[in-house]
């Protein structure tokens, strides 16, 4: 024990005759009140991915603008790998209808069942493809504070313009965890904040997003929790896109909502554009509704899987677990098509309501 003197230690003899050094002394307790400490948040601590060029950078601004921002379905081989014809071909009827950006892999996307090799491989190809023509919103989110991160460097490593961020689902934090989840990746870029408590189980109140909007890197809201959420917001300068297709026309002209991140518009983009550009038309919002509300009986994206593979722009292929709608409401969805008008779908085959035989389900992919 005495050669640990050197260290501060004492050895058994001292120990037993004099008091302990200081530097031992430094353990004891001086109060009996136990005080919680900080915890050490370095959201900077890792090598930042992105590069110092900034001529391709997106201004928050830009985001803040779009008013219709489609959620892209993602098709499929019959083998599970993306169809990429199908898929450019989807993204380029989207500009050619009016649609100013795209959500890439979000749950319409089906990002929640790809690797995140796919991800970053699906918003890549959308930049190098489409980036000068639409605004590329890559979903970046996730659970796992980590995961956020490293996918959402690689996001804007790739060029996307915008990142789209869910709060953390299933093992939810608390309303602190949640502000410091969102600050680990919102200095990366414009950021999307999405809240959606029917899927996460969490809903985001504004005192998170109100400490959020500090930063210039918030783009807005989609809020999925109604009409007054979104007053609540645009009376207090936060941009919000409704996340509720049935509800974007009054929350467009009657609660100050930039616009709408739409699903319908993957059927029907001239037509929303013309529900959130043109003013108020609560006749062509009632004529949606019952298209809307097919859509999503059954959770989406299975209505407009199903929509797309009658409408012979997909094919119907589906990963597992989703899988598509009843015969009935196949049938149902082509007398829809005929009341709006085959003119205002995307695809130009004839709508048809297809055989339980005609699906694909996969399982590995």
């Amino acid at each position: 024990m005495a050669a640990l003197k050197g260290y501060g230690l004492c050895s058994m003899d001292s120990f037993m005759h004099f008091p302990c050094p200081k530097p031992f002394q430094a353990y004891k307790r001086k109060s009996s009140k136990w005080i919680s400490p900080k915890a050490a948040v370095l959201p900077n601590f890792h090598l930042p991915m992105r590069s110092l060029e900034v001529k391709n950078r997106t201004n928050t601004d830009d985001i803040k603008a779009l008013r219709l921002i489609t959620a892209i379905k993602t098709p499929y081989l019959p083998d599970g790998r993306f169809d990429l014809e199908a898929y450019d071909d989807l993204i380029n009827i989207q500009i050619q209808n009016g649609a100013e950006g795209v959500i890439v892999v979000g749950t319409t996307g089906e990002g929640q069942l790809m690797s995140w090799d796919e991800h970053i491989m699906l918003i890549g190809h959308t930049v190098n493809c489409f980036g000068a023509s639409i605004k590329v919103i890559g979903n970046t989110g996730s659970n796992s504070t980590r995961e956020a991160i490293h996918a959402t460097e690689q996001g804007f490593a790739v060029g996307m313009h915008a990142a789209l961020h869910i709060n953390p689902y299933y093992g939810k934090t608390s309303i602190d965890g949640m502000i410091a989840h969102f600050q680990s990746v919102l200095h990366m870029g414009p950021t999307i904040i999405y809240n959606v408590p029917g899927r996460t189980g969490q809903d985001i109140p504004p005192r998170v997003v109100f400490e959020l909007s500090r930063s210039s890197n918030l783009a807005g809201v989609k809020e999925c929790v109604g009409n007054e959420r979104v007053e609540e917001y645009t009376e207090n300068g936060v941009s919000v896109w409704s996340g509720n297709d049935d509800e974007c026309h009054d929350s467009r002209w009657d609660y100050g909502a930039t616009g709408v991140i739409s699903v319908t518009s993957n059927l029907v983009p001239g037509l929303m554009r013309k529900l959130v550009f043109e003013g108020k038309n609560s006749e062509l919002n009632e004529k949606l509704r019952p298209l809307m509300g097919w859509l999503f009986r059954e959770p989406n994206p299975i209505g407009l899987n199903t929509a797309l593979a009658q409408l012979g722009v997909a094919r119907p292929v589906f990963r597992l677990p989703y899988v598509p709608l009843p015969l009935a409401k196949r049938v149902e969805f082509v007398r829809m098509v005929e009341e709006i008008g085959r003119e205002h779908f995307v695809g130009e085959r004839d709508v048809q309501a297809l055989d339980d035989d005609d699906f694909i389900l996969i399982g590995r992919y």
